[in-house]
């Protein structure tokens, strides 16, 4: 099975195979449509208030739009002749600037010009990749607070950035019973399939949209394998987008068997795809950015993005300040709400890919549902596994042969026979009505062979199921259970699999050439098609990203908490698209069973859909903030939530987790539908933000947003945030927050903890708040001992009518 960190390692040897892009994004002096406030002759005011929707229909918004548009294309005429260059991409509403393909000494002339602020060389992007509404307490909880799982995100729109959609999925179908009317407010367009003339739009997909120009530009893109059109030829796509708005109750079927009912987060949202990554290659920021720019004109009411930089781009100085996190910043400023992943570097520190302030990034947890296996021997022994596959027949025990001991020839041993890949190196007269034995190899890792290829021989060869051990491995691999469509199981642990092997020959009878003369090995397979529910749940997956967050490429350590948050991302069910390649277990199937970040952060889209069903009017920042305050640091069974960690041998251990592993805490929907308090931030904030940044270029700031550093917070750690970070603690720091009421009028008793090198004190100790009010208070952090690690504690506001608003505190102390 491919793991994103395999897909990763191809997609960074695709660098090499394909070669460097010219590929530059550039911007221009003069304010985007969502800032323009005047004073272009013939042009009025098209700027939005902070967290106003961009009115798309406006004939100034129109007009001003193809004024920014002429005039890039006038510079680049002015500049180069024609066919030196190709513009790929216009930026108008959210950066003034565009996409071109030229030469690096074009680029050079371009940052010498006149009226140009930036030059960015495109870098590239790659994906960072049920029972989880159970989980998460949706059906009960929270759905029937907006009228039941029929009305849950009604008329909100989440827009993806991914590798497409599968529209004719029955988790993407427009119901006969319910069908979806017309959404006004939104303004997409829709492609058509070039095949079958019909449109990717059905009612539950109102935009479908393809973005490859720089893709192409680069000679990445292939439209044989990529699809030059909304259609998910990935997987990935489908996926994100079922977990955040798939229809609900859709029966989960892989090999004949169902596997429960699939759901969306808010299954009566509407979906709009805005497709700009691609199977091989993954993406390219140009396009990215120009899917983004296009979601927010749309009118798109949440944005996810499943999808994180290959490396940092070279030309900025901090994570905060880049072409893709300045286009998110415009887009927040639109009041569009956006999910990014965190990342799939974990358990590693300083792992993240999503840094920026008005981002919730969302970690990956593993749910309470656990799939495993068992393989019974002849001599009573009973070895673990993993396989969702169905038993074999009770109190039956079968023959194993090894695939090794079958081969028709001693020739084909250059093919891996025991890799099981190729039925027709196999004696099937030898297999029939047996348990054939396989071997896990290399060439699983890198994908060139895989369990459903060794189910597929066994059926083939007529086995009554098969076993495939694992006998060498790199510490800390990570295997995922799949379906299997007869029985199987995969032996994972090595000790395991030698037992299996020594039980195997001491049971097989050879002659002097070492040909087996019979096979006395017998075993059975047990079901593993029943989830095993554990209480020890949710736990920080392995692989999502972990913090400190970081401010700039020297990796020095911001004053800001990342990862935001943590929702379910290990082994998710949700729809697959049959042209999907992704995984070569799910080729051809409409579901799959999928772990990363990506999964983790369409949760988290969802559910803030139904929060913002529920108060249309919140900012994104009180979105967030709602969401992060109401999250869980107990796990089901009422304790502390641990992390997935290795030990010094690379040996999976569980740890007691931190705010750098799950940010707030695991998401609890139903309480961030009703948090009491909310810690809100707008355009102005995020920019004093950016001001008091230490390290920041002011030139590059003034670039990107188009406002100078006329507001300070006067440190980064004052920015009104649902967390308090101090990275660098000097003796005695005090930091300011403001919290508004969103309910009744409450009483409020504040109180904190911290570890022991760090007190923490707040003022005032208990507040009144109206409703609709808004009170300030402050948290003082002094050092007791420098110990140069991280202390960690929270703040907790404890309303009389049952509000509980959690803060989490991160602080090192330098100095006493």
């Amino acid at each position: 099975m491919i793991t994103e960190d395999m897909f990763t390692i191809i997609l960074l040897f695709s660098l090499f195979i394909i070669g460097e892009s010219e590929i530059y994004i550039v911007t221009i002096e003069g304010e985007p449509v969502i800032s323009y406030t005047g004073g272009v002759s013939g042009f009025e005011a098209t700027a939005v208030e902070a967290d106003e929707t961009l009115d798309v229909t406006s004939d100034l918004v129109s007009s001003y739009s193809l004024h920014l548009e002429s005039k890039h294309d006038s510079l680049l005429e002015t500049l180069f002749d024609e066919g030196t260059y190709k513009k790929l991409y216009s930026y108008k509403h959210l950066i003034n600037g565009f996409a071109v393909d030229l030469s690096p000494q074009q680029a050079e002339t371009l940052r010498g010009s006149l009226g140009v602020k930036s030059v960015d060389k495109d870098w590239k992007v790659r994906k960072l990749t049920t029972h989880t509404p159970q989980f998460l307490g949706l059906p009960t909880g929270v759905w029937p607070m907006g009228g039941g799982f029929d009305r849950a995100g009604e008329d909100i729109v989440i827009g993806f950035i991914d590798s497409g959609v599968f529209p004719h999925h029955p988790s993407f179908r427009n119901p006969d019973s319910e069908p979806y009317g017309p959404i006004p407010k939104f303004r997409g367009k829709c492609e058509v399939d070039s095949d079958t003339k019909k449109s990717f739009c059905n009612g539950k997909i109102v935009g479908a949209q393809h973005f490859a120009k720089a893709a192409i530009a680069a000679g990445a893109f292939n439209p044989e394998v990529d699809f030059a059109s909304p259609l998910d030829g990935d997987g990935h796509g489908s996926h994100t987008a079922a977990i955040a708005a798939g229809n609900n109750g859709i029966p989960v079927r892989v090999h004949g068997y169902e596997f429960g009912k699939a759901s969306g987060m808010a299954p009566r949202a509407r979906i709009a795809v805005y497709k700009a990554l691609y199977r091989l290659f993954g993406g390219f920021v140009a396009d990215v950015v120009a899917a983004i720019d296009q979601a927010v004109y749309d009118g798109v009411d949440i944005l996810n993005l499943s999808v994180g930089p290959n490396s940092p781009p070279a030309t900025t100085r901090t994570t905060f300040l880049n072409p893709f996190d300045a286009t998110l910043l415009a887009a927040v400023k639109a009041g569009v709400f956006v999910a990014q992943a965190a990342g799939n570097g974990g358990p590693y520190a300083k792992s993240l890919v999503s840094y920026s302030p008005w981002i919730m990034s969302v970690a990956a947890a593993v749910d309470d549902r656990r799939y495993k296996n068992h393989l019974t021997l002849g001599n009573g022994k009973i070895l673990a596994g993993i396989g969702l596959s169905p038993a074999t027949s009770p109190n039956q025990k079968y023959t194993l042969v090894a695939a090794n001991d079958v081969v028709l020839d001693s020739s084909v041993t250059k093919f891996s026979p025991t890799d099981c890949q190729r039925p027709e190196l196999l004696n099937k007269n030898m297999v029939k009505g047996n348990i054939l034995l396989c071997g896990y190899s290399f060439n699983f890792v890198i994908g060139s062979s895989s369990v459903t290829k060794v189910a597929q021989t066994a059926k083939t060869l007529g086995a009554i199921g098969f076993v495939l051990a694992v006998e060498n491995v790199s510490p800390g691999t990570k295997f995922d259970p799949m379906p299997i469509g007869i029985p199987g199981i995969l032996i994972i642990d090595v000790d395991k699999s030698m037992e299996l092997i020594e039980y195997y020959k001491a049971s097989t009878l050879r002659d002097w050439t070492g040909r087996v003369k019979s096979f006395k090995a017998r075993g059975m397979i047990g079901n593993g098609l029943e989830p095993i529910l554990h209480k020890s749940a949710p736990v920080v997956a392995l692989f999502s990203a972990r913090g400190p967050n970081i401010r700039d490429y020297s990796y020095r350590d911001a004053d800001l908490l990342k990862p935001d948050i943590l929702a379910p991302g290990s082994l998710i069910w949700a729809s697959w698209s049959p042209n999907g390649t992704d995984d070569v277990n799910y080729i051809g199937e409409n579901f799959a069973m999928v772990s990363g970040t990506s999964m983790a952060a369409p949760h988290i889209a969802g559910i803030a859909a139904l929060v913002k069903q529920k108060h249309p009017h919140w900012s994104p920042a009180a979105i967030k903030s709602a969401l992060m305050t109401s999250a869980n640091i107990l796990d089901r069974g009422q304790k502390p939530i641990l992390s997935e960690q290795h030990s010094e041998s690379e040996t999976l251990i569980f740890v007691p987790a931190t705010p750098f592993d799950y940010g707030s805490g695991h998401v609890n929907p139903r309480a961030a539908l009703d948090p009491g308090l909310v810690f809100d931030a707008g355009y102005q904030d995020y920019l004093g933000f950016l001001c008091t940044t230490p390290g920041i270029n002011y030139h590059e700031l003034l670039n990107y947003t188009h406002h100078p550093c006329n507001y300070t917070l006067g440190h980064p750690y004052n920015l009104n945030s649902p967390s308090i970070t101090i990275s660098h603690l000097v003796r005695t720091q005090t930091v300011t927050r403001i919290v508004t009421n969103v309910n009744e009028k409450e009483t409020y008793t504040i109180t904190t903890r911290m570890g022991p090198a760090i007190a923490i004190d707040s003022s005032p100790r208990s507040m009144t708040i109206g409703p609709g009010a808004s009170r300030r208070f402050t948290v003082t952090l002094t050092v007791r001992s420098v110990t140069r690690e991280y202390s960690f504690g929270e703040v907790m506001l404890k309303g009389n009518r049952g509000h509980k608003v959690r803060v989490p505190v991160v602080a090192m102390g330098y100095h006493r």
